[in-house]
C-alpha cells in the first residue's frame, strides 16, 4: 500500500485528493512541520532537503508532490485522470501540471518565505511576488473560461493547480477574476478535495 508522510495544507494535499478520486488505497501519517523535526537526520534519510511529502511504495521512496502523482497515475489509475500520452491533449496536461508547481507556486512560497525570514517584511518584494501570483490566477482564469476544469474534463492537472489556488486564496485576500473563483469553487466540491483539506473551508478566491 502506499504511504504518505503528511502535514495539513500542505503539497501532500495533492496526495491524497488524488487518491481519493481514483479510490487508490493510502496509508497516511501525519507528521510534525517543525525545523527541528524536518532537519532531523531520520527525515532528511527521507527527504533530503526536509521539506514535505514523502511517499512511500514497497521499496520506493519519493519527495516530490508533482512526481508522485504521476508516478500514482501512471501505476494505479489505469489510464485515468490523464490524456493519452503523446497526445496534444497530453501536451497541455502536462504544461499545466507543471505550471501549478513550477510557476504558479514559485511566487507564493516566495511570499511565505519573506514574511517567516524577515521582520518587518519589505513591502515591494511581497507586491512583486504577488503580482507574480496574480498573473497566474489570470492565466488559469483564462484557461477555463467557458469550460468545467482546464482541459474541460477533470484531470490531475486541476489538482496539481488546484493546490496553489488554495495557497494563493490564503497569502492573497482578494483579486477579481471571476472565472478562476467559480472554477475554484468547483474544485472544492469534489470528493477528493474534500477529504484532503480536511476542516478547512478553501472559501472563495475573492474573499
Amino acid at each position: 500500500m502506499l504511504k504518505l508522510f503528511h502535514v495539513p495544507k500542505t503539497r501532500s494535499t495533492r496526495i491524497i485528493w488524488l487518491c481519493e478520486e481514483l479510490g487508490v488505497p493510502l496509508d497516511i501519517e501525519t507528521v510534525s512541520f517543525s525545523s527541528e523535526f524536518r532537519m532531523s537526520p531520520e527525515w532528511l534519510t527521507k527527504n533530503p532537503v526536509g521539506k514535505v511529502p514523502v511517499l512511500e511504495d514497497g521499496e520506493l521512496s519519493m519527495f516530490e508532490s508533482g512526481a508522485m502523482v504521476q508516478y500514482i497515475l501512471d501505476r494505479y489509475a489505469n489510464g485515468r485522470l490523464q490524456p493519452m500520452a503523446g497526445t496534444p491533449d497530453h501536451a497541455l496536461y502536462m504544461q499545466w501540471s507543471w505550471f501549478g508547481e513550477a510557476t504558479f507556486a514559485r511566487p507564493l512560497g516566495e511570499i511565505v518565505n519573506h514574511r517567516r525570514n524577515f521582520n518587518p517584511e519589505i513591502p515591494e518584494v511581497v507586491e512583486e511576488m504577488v503580482n507574480r501570483a496574480l498573473l497566474c490566477v489570470k492565466a488559469v482564469n483564462d484557461a477555463v473560461e467557458g469550460k468545467e476544469f482546464l482541459l474541460g474534463e477533470f484531470t490531475a492537472a486541476d489538482i496539481m493547480v488546484g493546490y496553489s489556488l488554495m495557497l494563493c486564496n490564503q497569502l492573497i485576500p482578494s483579486h477579481s477574476y471571476d472565472e478562476a473563483n467559480q472554477y475554484w469553487a468547483r474544485l472544492c466540491r469534489m470528493n477528493g478535495a474534500v477529504k484532503a483539506f480536511g476542516g478547512l473551508n478553501p472559501g472563495s478566491l475573492s474573499q
